[in-house]
């Protein structure tokens, strides 16, 4: 059995608690996605519950805010850590209460955030083998 529910910041970290209380043992995924230009809010963080005992999924949307501030739920599931580290990494989303948001892929002075979509793509000139030159 598979649920699907849509949240807003405020609401995120209470039905976090209830699903730990009722049984979902594990955290099984957590991400950010970035509507740009499709949706408003721009940013939702996806976060997917398991409960092996019950043989259930939940999934939690919860829409971000323009301040782009969610509780963290680390103290509630210690896994979350690394996954909310990474979506502030890509995405810039800050998770309050967090131990240690600090940046997890990119180096520490790095500017801007790689996944979202208004983010420079870059370009670097690649020269095939035997292919014409190109200037």
């Amino acid at each position: 059995m598979f649920e699907n529910i849509e949240l807003s910041p405020n609401e995120y970290f209470k039905k976090v608690e209830e699903l730990k209380n009722d049984g979902f043992e594990m955290m099984v995924d957590l991400t950010a996605i970035d509507w740009f230009r499709k949706k408003e809010p721009r940013f939702e963080i996806v976060v997917n519950f398991l409960s092996v005992s019950k043989n259930k999924r939940v999934c939690l949307v919860v829409k971000v805010n323009d301040d782009l501030n969610v509780p963290s739920i680390t103290s509630l599931y210690p896994s979350a850590n690394f996954y909310e580290r990474e979506v502030f990494d890509m995405f810039g989303i800050n998770f309050e209460d967090h131990p240690d948001l600090t940046r997890i892929l990119m180096p520490d002075d790095w500017n801007g955030h790689p996944l979202r979509k208004d983010y420079g793509s870059g370009r670097i000139p690649v020269q095939f083998k035997n292919a014409p030159k190109v200037e």
